[in-house]
């Protein structure tokens, strides 16, 4: 029970990248980018492919999260320069790196079994057990890319770039470019998520071209369950809430699998917490009047 709740916290870590992407591009760009399930499994194809071919595993995570950071490019141009709506322009990025996938595997899936990973290589540089090397690894790369956003968006761009999500209009009346704050925004948002999918790709020891499927929602989860419970009243709280509810909803999930719910049933239980939790304000106010 002890290594179950190890490694789901583990998991919970590994996956707040992804949840600080989707974080970035919904709640600071106020934008509904779905270019998530595309650049998810987009970072785990180049990082799989780039260790089959015997590169660097922690070069392949960089190298994921270029191609991450490329497809933020995308959408946002589609979005700012041709006037695409957010949500259709994600769509078409994520439909059209369903093909860039396969291009770059070869195939819909590479095995990552008996090669190095950033895992095994780290539990062999520091002589620590595997479970221990995969809750050392997403802990590190989560504290370096929390570190960064923290102090990013502290900076005058990263300032601008939250105003822009916030009030667009009144940025663009201060002659800031809003177009370019929110390209800049989608590519670093995606870039997190690329990383996220060249580390998950590792450490399930696997990449595969529907990987990406029902990430958007594994996100969204992520970030709502930690608002709900931690409140969202600075941007570090913000941060803090996006990490505690990924780890929440991977807790969840690990007990009601142990509970013996069936595996198949995961997405709809996950849609199921996302609708809770978005209903919980509402339902909070009518208990609170009709008391």
């Amino acid at each position: 029970m002890a290594d179950l709740a190890f490694s789901t916290v583990a998991q919970g870590l590994m996956w707040s990248i992804l949840a600080i992407g989707v974080f970035l591009s919904f709640r600071v760009l106020d934008v509904p980018d779905m270019t998530c399930e595309g650049s998810f499994p987009l970072g785990g194809a180049i990082a799989a492919s780039m260790i089959a071919a015997g590169a660097s595993p922690w070069l392949a995570i960089a190298a994921g999260a270029f191609g991450g950071l490329l497809a933020g490019i995308v959408t946002g141009i589609l979005y700012t320069k041709l006037k695409i709506p957010a949500i259709l322009a994600g769509i078409l990025t994520m439909i059209a790196l369903y093909s860039v996938n396969l291009h770059v595997m070869g195939k819909a899936n590479i095995s990552l079994l008996r090669v190095d990973t950033i895992f095994s290589t780290t539990a062999s540089l520091l002589h620590v057990s595997n479970s221990v090397a995969a809750f050392l690894v997403p802990a590190v790369l989560l504290f370096l890319c929390s570190a960064f956003i923290y102090w990013f968006f502290g900076t005058e761009l990263g300032m601008c770039i939250r105003a822009t999500g916030y009030n667009t209009q009144m940025v663009r009346a201060q002659g800031v470019n809003t177009d370019t704050m929110i390209i800049i925004g989608l590519f670093i948002s995606n870039a997190l998520i690329g990383l996220c999918g060249a580390v998950v790709a590792q450490n399930n020891g696997f990449a595969d071209v529907g990987m990406g499927i029902g990430t958007i929602i594994i996100g969204l989860a992520s970030v709502i369950i930690g608002e709900v419970i931690l409140g969202v009243d600075s941007f570090s709280a913000s941060l803090a809430a996006v990490i505690l509810g990924s780890v929440i909803y991977r807790v969840v999930i690990a007990v009601v699998l142990y509970m013996g719910m069936p595996p198949n049933d995961l997405k709809l239980f996950t849609a199921i917490i996302v609708v809770l939790a978005l209903a919980a304000p509402m339902i909070k106010g009518k208990v609170n009047v009709g008391k």
